[in-house]
């Protein structure tokens, strides 16, 4: 029973269940595979974490409660700093998707492991985990909309929401890797620069976000404009 009631046991459960859902997927993984992989049995499981649905869960929370956590205190930090002045675009997309991605040099977070499931659950989640990624997001993704709408007035908010949306769809998309991107284009992408290789996404991805915050104002037809 000593086994069963350890912190150790609890971590490794978490551990083992996040790389097999990046691996395989939430619905593709089975509890079986998790106490395989955890070397624990299934009381275990059901003592520390309960179901599958709050497994899977849990595995969001302990990442996504420092992340978000550390994207408000760089945002806090920043807006001190400007004193009252709106924020430069730049410093809101760092801040918000930087920190982020700089999560995959830091194994005590989940590194790439983490990076990567997080891509693959937000391209493809089932209901309940949407619900939990929006109830988990909610109050930063509040304050970084409020600072994008101040840094860039002259911006409709809904176009600002919008194309906050591409920029979320994007990185999701990316940290989610490489394979995808084979299986659609069949291009072949050197090792060096996949992107379990940080350093070689990163310098091409947040310029690619912040040139689609900054594009021109699209152009709607007087009928599209009605309809919108």
């Amino acid at each position: 029973m000593a086994e069963v009631r350890s912190p150790d046991t609890r971590e490794r459960i978490l551990d083992a269940a996040e790389r097999l859902f990046m691996a395989h997927g939430y619905e593709g993984t089975s509890m079986r595979q998790i106490t395989g992989e955890a070397g624990v049995n299934l009381a275990a499981v059901n003592y520390h974490l309960g179901s599958k649905e709050a497994l899977v869960q849990e595995v969001f929370r302990r990442r996504l409660d420092w992340l978000n956590d550390e994207r408000m205190r760089v945002l806090n930090a920043m807006e001190a700093e400007a004193d009252g002045k709106p924020l430069k675009p730049s410093q809101i997309v760092d801040g918000f998707f930087g920190t982020l991605l700089r999560m995959a040099d830091d194994e005590r977070r989940g590194g790439i492991t983490f990076l990567r499931l997080l891509g693959r659950m937000l391209t493809d989640p089932s209901e309940f985990i949407r619900a939990f990624f929006a109830h988990e997001y909610s109050e930063v993704i509040d304050r970084y909309k409020e600072a994008l709408f101040k840094a860039l007035p002259d911006v409709p908010k809904a176009e600002i929401v919008w194309r906050f949306h591409f920029m979320l769809g994007a990185t999701s998309y990316a940290i989610a890797g490489t394979d995808a991107l084979r299986v659609v284009t069949d291009w072949q992408i050197e090792e060096a620069d996949a992107t379990d290789r940080l350093d070689g996404m990163v310098p091409r991805l947040m310029p690619f976000l912040l040139g689609g915050l900054r594009a021109p104002l699209p152009q709607f037809s007087d009928a599209e404009a009605v309809g919108k």
